[in-house]
């Protein structure tokens, strides 16, 4: 049975809002990523990732809405995730909760003397399972006013106990009896039935609903004097609910010049977070204010849009080979009609199509490249993944309407006077969309007004390139480079305690960005590498700089970095004297086996296989394993005794660690060789089909070596060796072809 989560968090209520809402997030799949069992997938993992992020954001979206009466307990509103919002509640006394003077009168009743045992069989009825509708009907026939009276304590009718029970056949039957003004009955927490059936996502009971009386898609429920669709929008994450009362919902109710103006504003930020892009562009088409307008929750579509990294291309990360499907990918989508604001729009003007194809009017371009190599790759992985192809295709066309989208509602922002932009929030919704890292966003901001450059966004007075050193958000970092000759001018800005850029370059980066690099090691590499940066940027005079606590950047990067550099001395020193043991172990055996060769040696002292093709094959391996052990052996105890200045984390500690796993792999692999050639000499003659597993088994241990270090050998190398992460957006292309394109 599918529970409903009520309106309201109040103190006489809360153990039934609690199981409520729990048995709600249950039935609608999101108790994994509330009670902690749905572990958080790596940002990396594009696909999982960003299912994860909508199931949290709907059930934190669930948890928030339903703590109207606790407006007090901010931690609740201020949580990023819908564990962290569940774990503070469940700290906090059902005591505690208010109750506010809106839900007093309903929940807090003198005194009810209904006996609600008269209904027990109907209401067991209406929650069973299987076909109860005789009994159903039979208590109808007895009881005629029963089926508008309230039959629970909660005041909810028959009709809501349907809904709330998910039976579809009992809804459409309960509707047929009941005249449409009985539809409209509430329960004692303001909700109807269709508010219900929107909740569940049952888009069928809906239907039945709203074909039997229309009126119920203007009507408001709940505390918060919410329209179905937004009910839908906000809770259900069913999107054929939320298209079909968004295509039956008269868009004069979501006009913010009508009479509840936040409406609209409250279905855009909903349409925002279930990622429905295509209607949410359709209301700011019709309504262009609505992106600024606040809702009902205190948001407006660019703080929301802000904290969407999904949404943008720069905000999160695809493999390489769907890098390439990605950019092979042109999308072409028609503008959306406008209608009159008391006309029912039609399916095109909602955005929707009448075929099961994605929604809007949308055509596919596939550009692979004029290669034969990539026409041929493109035709293979269409005929054997055409599933990841499609789900790339879904990604680009929501982040084209998404970024259409952020653009209509920014184009009037340099227009608005500082008050106004103040009262939106833009400074918050910036450094959010900084902290996520959204090029697009910030792009689009100084875009449209060039000013926000140099705009001093908080009490510490930091500008936008300041907040993004102090992220360590690069690719917003990028965007000075294009600022031509004011980029110089940008760099010499300094904040309220008198940090400049190169300051701000040497403060420790966040822990959110720390933990994408791989090892302490990397990580002081990346810090430096940012300090390098930035030094090139700033006149020489600031190096020496001081800021308020009469510390220079180089002084301050030296007591922010101490930790790390002691840290990463200490992964180095580890992962050397692990590799150490083995490069030693492998010079033993190799030393050793050159003087016990396979089959010994003839009086004279010859070997006696010395003109077989195989034991020459064991001489030269053997000499490079032994070589190339010995060489990642020096090249590791020069990590261990080397002196661990912060400098030396740049290139030399790192180069050093590289070629000495470089080597090591090297002397796996031509000691497995080695080997094989020593068991084929030995055995040829008798079992002359040994050569193949001999061959298969050698290859596992390099195999096993290259899967466990080449991630990270690879990491290494092009972070010291490669283009680098800083440049103009020209050389930090955000989907650059393969290069077989």
């Amino acid at each position: 049975m599918v529970k409903i989560v009520p309106d309201k968090l109040t103190g006489n209520n809360y153990e039934y809002w609690k199981v409520c809402l729990e048995s709600y997030l249950m039935g609608q799949g999101l108790w994994g990523v509330v009670s902690g069992n749905e572990a958080e997938p790596q940002e990396n993992d594009i696909d999982n990732y960003s299912k994860w992020k909508a199931k949290d954001a709907q059930a934190l979206h669930a948890i928030q809405i339903s703590c109207v009466g606790a407006n007090e307990h901010l931690k609740i509103w201020e949580a990023n995730k819908a564990k962290t919002a569940w774990d503070y509640l469940a700290k906090i006394p059902s005591s505690s909760l208010p109750l506010d003077e809106g839900s007093s009168r309903d929940v807090r009743e003198e005194k009810d003397t209904t006996d609600y045992r008269q209904y027990e069989t109907l209401h067991k009825a209406l929650e069973g399972e299987g076909d109860q509708w005789n009994t159903i009907k039979s208590f109808f026939d007895d009881h005629p006013n029963a089926l508008h009276e309230r039959i629970t304590a909660k005041g909810d009718t028959a009709l809501h106990v349907a809904v709330i029970a998910g039976d579809l056949k009992v809804v459409k039957k309960l509707v047929d009896l009941m005249p449409k003004e009985d539809l409209v009955l509430k329960n004692k927490f303001h909700s109807t039935a269709i508010f219900l059936a929107a909740i569940g996502g049952f888009k069928e009971m809906v239907v039945a609903l709203v074909e039997k009386n229309h009126d119920l898609v203007r009507l408001e429920s709940g505390d918060r004097s919410l329209i179905p669709v937004i009910v839908a929008s906000l809770y259900a994450g069913s999107e054929d609910t939320v298209r079909y009362l968004y295509k039956e919902t008269p868009m004069e109710l979501l006009d913010p010049n009508y009479e509840n103006g936040k409406n609209g504003a409250t279905l855009l930020n909903a349409l925002i977070i279930q990622e429905m892009y295509d209607l949410a562009l359709g209301l700011v088409k019709k309504f262009p204010n609505l992106g600024i307008t606040e809702d009902h929750f205190g948001n407006n579509a660019i703080k929301v849009l802000a904290k969407r990294p999904s949404a943008f291309a720069s905000g999160s990360k695809l493999v390489f080979w769907k890098r390439w499907i990605y950019s092979c990918i042109r999308l072409q989508e028609s503008s959306t009609p406008n209608h009159g604001p008391c006309q029912k729009p039609t399916d095109e003007e909602h955005g929707i199509e009448r075929s099961q194809q994605s929604p809007g009017n949308v055509e596919n371009i596939i550009d692979p490249g004029p290669s034969f190599c990539g026409k041929l790759i493109w035709k293979l992985l269409n005929y054997f993944v055409p599933a990841v192809i499609k789900r790339v295709r879904d990604t680009k066309l929501r982040r084209v309407r998404a970024l259409e989208l952020l653009r209509r509602i920014l184009k009037d922002i340099p227009n608005l006077p500082n008050s106004d932009l103040l009262k939106i929030g833009i400074d918050e919704a910036i450094y959010n969309a900084i902290k996520h890292g959204i090029v697009e966003f910030v792009s689009e901001i100084i875009k449209g007004n060039s000013q926000m450059v140099w705009r001093q966004m908080d009490k510490k007075n930091r500008t936008i390139f300041s907040h993004a050193i102090v992220l360590r958000q690069e690719k917003i970092f990028n965007l000075i480079y294009d600022l031509g000759a004011k980029k110089r001018i940008a760099t010499i800005h300094r904040d309220r305690f008198q940090n400049n850029f190169l300051h701000l370059a040497g403060k420790l980066s966040p822990s959110f960005q720390l933990d994408r690099v791989s090892g302490p090691a990397l990580q002081m590499q990346r810090e430096l590498q940012w300090f390098k940066e930035v030094e090139k940027m700033v006149p020489p005079m600031y190096r020496e700089d001081v800021n308020e606590n009469d510390k220079t950047p180089s002084a301050l990067f030296t007591d922010e970095h101490k930790d790390l550099v002691t840290e990463g001395e200490k992964w180095m020193k580890n992962t050397a004297a692990s590799a150490m043991v083995v490069a030693t172990l492998i010079a033993a055996v190799m030393f050793t086996t050159t003087f016990t060769l396979p089959g010994g040696t003839n009086n004279a002292g010859i070997p006696i296989f010395l003109g077989n093709n195989a034991f020459l094959v064991f001489i030269v391996s053997n000499s490079l394993s032994l070589f190339s052990s010995c060489t990642s052996l020096l090249m590791f105890l020069g990590i261990l005794t080397a002196r661990y200045a912060e400098k030396d984390f740049l290139k030399f500690l790192p180069t050093k660690l590289m070629l000495g796993l470089s080597t090591l792999f090297f002397s796996i692999v031509t000691m497995m060789i080695a080997f094989g050639s020593t068991l084929f000499i030995v055995l040829h003659e008798r079992l002359q089909w040994v050569s193949i597993p001999i061959i298969i088994l050698a290859t596992i241990p390099a195999s096993l070596y290259a899967v466990l270090q080449f991630p990270l050998l690879f990491q290494m190398f092009v972070s010291t060796y490669g283009r680098g992460i800083f440049g103009s957006k020209d050389q930090q292309n955000l989907h650059p072809r393969c290069f077989w394109s």
